[in-house]
């Protein structure tokens, strides 16, 4: 039998910072790392490279979240998960985080005490420690996390270093937070997805989806990985592929060429863990090109072509998934957990197979993509478009 839960009925309002706090740093993990933890004006932690990564990113009610799609926990999860991912995008290991939490008064304090639960089980996964913060009152949500990383002695992994030649690899999922989205955003499926009604092997796919959007996760320990393997230029995948591989373009003064079919064969959906979202059915391992097409039939796409565009729609400029895209001299080969899906290229070069024989492609900018045709305009999320 479960405890009571005193604090059910009880309002942010109902209680002082102090009291509220309380509640909070018992869920916030340590590490070895903590000299000194919440508490005092500042935390201490160590930092034995002498150097450490830092990074910022901000959630706000109605804007990245609504209270109606989502969980206090699945925030907490959500807003840790997308900084941790920006540290090993910098080949780094994340150490240590702190967390400015603005809420309402007429928030329950169950939402709080389950955000800090979300947050402390993301950072607790990767061995973060969370070690401070800010408490306010606002008329929304807001949350900002600041993480901290260590290089562990090697040079971090920035966009500036692809080469022409190098190959270019991806870890993780990609089009699975997208398709996710697009479900809440419809309001569901006609008959929800998840209450009977739908076979086993469909409702698993909208629950992967919903997960994925919900409370995403991220190859984190393949960041370390990477730098350690002599990547050339590394990204957290947030606001779509394309958009994020044109930044690399960017950087490093080159173009990239993405090979579509093997994108599909690549990327593996998610691995479902129902203690974050779902308690649905039993999964199995299903391949990205198998399941998000059937997914986008049950959203409605009416025919192969509408199929296709939407899956290339998720997979190419969906963001969220927090995969990890990489790229990595062609002699020294992809480390495991990477998969290689394209090339980098000289700016301007011709694609290499003869125009006969060439597949369809589209080119964004700097950023090709062989063997899919799709509408070049909406490349990945702008928070000012």
């Amino acid at each position: 039998m479960n405890p009571p839960n005193h604090d059910a009925d009880l309002l942010v309002g109902d209680l002082d910072e102090s009291q509220l706090l309380a509640r909070i740093f018992p869920l916030l993990p340590t590490n070895s790392g903590v000299l000194l933890g919440p508490g005092d004006d500042c935390a201490v932690v160590s930092a034995p490279d002498t150097r450490f990564v830092v990074s910022t990113d901000i959630l706000i009610e109605n804007v990245h979240f609504r209270q109606e799609w989502s969980t206090g926990y699945q925030v907490g999860w959500r807003a840790a998960m997308q900084n941790l991912a920006d540290i090993a995008a910098m080949g780094a290991r994340p150490t240590s985080l702190v967390v400015g939490l603005a809420i309402p008064k007429q928030l329950q304090v169950n939402w709080v005490t389950e955000f800090a639960r979300g947050l402390g089980d993301a950072a607790r996964q990767v061995g973060a420690a969370v070690v401070g913060g800010d408490l306010s009152g606002a008329e929304q949500i807001f949350v900002s996390v600041t993480v901290h990383g260590d290089l562990e002695g090697r040079a971090p992994v920035l966009r500036s270093g692809a080469r022409v030649g190098d190959v270019v690899a991806l870890a993780g999922c990609t089009g699975w937070s997208a398709a996710g989205l697009d479900v809440l955003l419809r309001g569901g499926l006609p008959e929800d997805g998840l209450d009977g009604s739908l076979s086993t092997a469909s409702a698993q796919m909208v629950a992967l989806a919903l997960q994925s959007f919900l409370t995403p996760t991220s190859p984190i320990e393949l960041g370390s990985v990477a730098g350690k393997a002599g990547a050339t230029a590394l990204m957290d995948v947030s606001d779509g592929l394309i958009r994020d591989a044109q930044r690399i373009c960017a950087a490093s003064g080159v173009e990239i060429v993405f090979d579509y079919d093997a994108l599909l064969n690549a990327v593996q959906a998610p691995v479902h863990n129902p203690n974050l979202t779902f308690t649905g059915p039993p999964t199995q391992e299903v391949s990205t090109r198998g399941a998000l097409p059937k997914l986008a039939r049950l959203l409605g796409a009416a025919n192969a072509d509408e199929v296709d565009l939407l899956v290339a729609k998720w997979m190419l400029t969906g963001g969220e998934d927090h995969a990890l895209l990489a790229t990595f001299p062609s002699e020294t080969g992809v480390p495991a957990g990477f998969a290689t899906i394209g090339r980098v290229t000289a700016s301007s070069v011709p694609p290499s197979t003869p125009t006969e024989t060439r597949r369809p492609a589209t080119r964004w900018g700097a950023v090709r993509v062989e063997g899919i045709e799709l509408d070049a305009d909406g490349v990945g999320w702008d928070h000012f478009r």
